[in-house]
């Protein structure tokens, strides 16, 4: 007997969360982590921000080691298990 595979679950429920916090100092460190509510993997992920056109990351965590005027904007979490995409409501961050 063979069983069919499991029914995939789309992901939903991505949110972004920021350390220390969406406002950071000029050189100083900040990271950002995409979490995903449901969904089957598996999971993939991209990072992106308003004004580039390329993914600026594609594992769930964006570590800005020295963050600088060019990473000011709004960033946003893409999460595909495939068959279907969820994305982040962006989230503005802002260098000091």
């Amino acid at each position: 007997l063979v069983l069919p595979p499991p029914a995939r679950v789309p992901p939903s429920g991505v949110s972004l969360l920021v350390q220390p916090g969406a406002q950071v100092a000029l050189g100083h460190h900040l990271v950002l982590s995409c979490a995903v509510e449901a969904g089957t993997g598996p999971l993939s992920f991209s990072w992106h921000r308003e004004d580039s056109g390329a993914p600026l990351g594609t594992v769930p965590l964006l570590d800005l080691r020295h963050a600088g005027d060019n990473d000011n904007g709004q960033y946003q979490c893409c999460v595909s298990n495939g068959d279907c995409v969820a994305e982040s409501v962006p989230l503005n961050v802002t260098i000091l």
